[in-house]
């Protein structure tokens, strides 16, 4: 049995801008890569945002709708804890698709998310705290897993859930979450570290975490699905190929890994502030313009030293100058320290590429904090009701007044 694992396709990451189309192009060639794979997993993140525009399912619902179009691989859904809708059953008669929701797609208790949507239209099966078993050949694999769900509550959500391995099968465990050491964010630390995850399985898929790779926890091979779309613009991403992970079952478990060949090459340099930084920045881009680029790279440079070195006009035209061969991006990391403190929060978020939902939600529980509220109700239930423009609803609960969504 042949399985491809990709992950944190985004769609509608850069909604409106030069590389909106990105996260539909590099999906689509990961569809296109796993098409000799009897099941793909998908692991989260899927769409950029939890409530995604008109234009973005459609663009997403072209490029999902791929493996329906197949052949059926000869894989038989033979077990399952989770109440099967009858069009996710009749999608295993093609290549089946098993995805879990990620941070970007949770909602409200009650709220659908957009995964569960895709499951509602018959284009893959979404598991939480669940499990499905395929079989092919005699040759079973089992796929538990746990969507996204709050860093601090992780450790507890997967404790209670409790998840065994089944019996002769090969045992897969995938999650959308934070493992120390590898932290997507300082603002939300992780409960889940290398101890405290579950034993006896035979891999353990980890969603969420941009980059790609792997390692084994004693017999237990932990591998980062890695994402198919570059958003956080760090110095780590810049020669990271973006890809699909195969994963083999034939006498013992092999791992493969396909790089994207349309991937938009990401470029990331660093400079002194210098009085000629000018010069010195241009003949950065032009280094990069000599290599071979199909589409329009993306060149960030950071700059370092002091603040009064750096002219924001000469930025501006620079990035003009080349905006017809390259994305240039700067960030500044130069001597002002009243401000960096002033700021911190927001080139933190910036760093990390919070969701503008996640960077709202931060701000909320802030001030709802401050305010003296702490934690007497779901501030992520208030979150998406004010959101979603419910002003009046989300009173009524922060005072008390209403215990339900009814």
């Amino acid at each position: 049995m042949k399985i491809a694992l990709f992950s944190d396709m985004h769609f509608g990451y850069a909604y409106n801008s030069e590389t909106e189309n990105d996260s539909f192009d590099n999906a689509s060639e990961a569809f296109e890569l796993a098409k000799d794979c009897d099941l793909i997993l998908v692991p989260g993140d899927i769409f950029d945002s939890r409530v995604p525009k008109t234009s973005v399912w459609a663009n997403a619902i072209r490029v999902m709708v791929k493996p329906l179009l197949r052949n059926s691989t000869g894989v038989e859904l033979v077990d399952t804890d989770k109440s099967m809708k009858e069009i996710s059953k009749r999608s295993i008669n093609h290549q089946p698709v098993v995805a879990l929701h990620g941070t970007h797609e949770r909602r409200g208790k009650g709220e659908i998310n957009a995964v569960e949507a895709l499951e509602d239209a018959g284009i893959l099966i979404h598991i939480h705290l669940n499990y499905v078993v395929f079989e092919k050949e005699g040759k079973k694999v089992a796929i538990h897993g746990m969507s996204g769900v709050p860093e601090r509550y992780a450790y507890d959500v997967l404790s209670k859930w409790n998840p065994q391995p089944i019996p002769n099968c090969i045992n897969i465990l995938m999650i959308h979450q934070s493992i120390d050491p590898y932290v997507y964010s300082p603002l939300e630390p992780p409960t889940l570290n290398f101890a405290n995850l579950p034993k006896g399985f035979d891999i353990i898929i980890d969603g969420h975490l941009h980059g790609h790779g792997q390692q084994k926890i004693g017999d237990t091979i932990l591998l980062f699905s890695g994402s198919t779309l570059m958003t956080q613009l760090e110095k780590k991403e810049a020669g990271t190929p973006k890809g699909i992970h195969k994963i083999i079952i034939e006498n013992g478990i092999r791992t493969e890994f396909a790089s994207l060949a349309g991937n938009r090459k990401f470029y990331y340099e660093e400079v002194e502030a210098s009085p000629d930084l000018k010069e010195t920045l241009e003949a950065r881009i032009k280094t990069v313009l000599l290599k071979e680029n199909k589409k329009k790279p993306i060149i960030k440079i950071k700059i370092s030293g002091k603040d009064e070195d750096v002219f924001d006009q000469d930025l501006k035209d620079l990035m003009k100058k080349y905006e017809n061969e390259a994305l240039v991006v700067f960030s500044k990391d130069t001597e002002s320290a009243e401000i960096e403190k002033k700021i911190d929060f927001l080139r933190n978020a910036r760093e990390q590429r919070f969701s503008a939902e996640d960077m709202g939600l931060q701000i909320l529980k802030k001030n709802l904090v401050s305010l003296g509220f702490g934690e007497s109700f779901d501030d992520e239930l208030i979150f998406n009701l004010l959101s979603e423009g419910d002003v009046d609803k989300s009173f009524q609960i922060v005072l008390g007044e209403q215990k339900t969504l009814k």
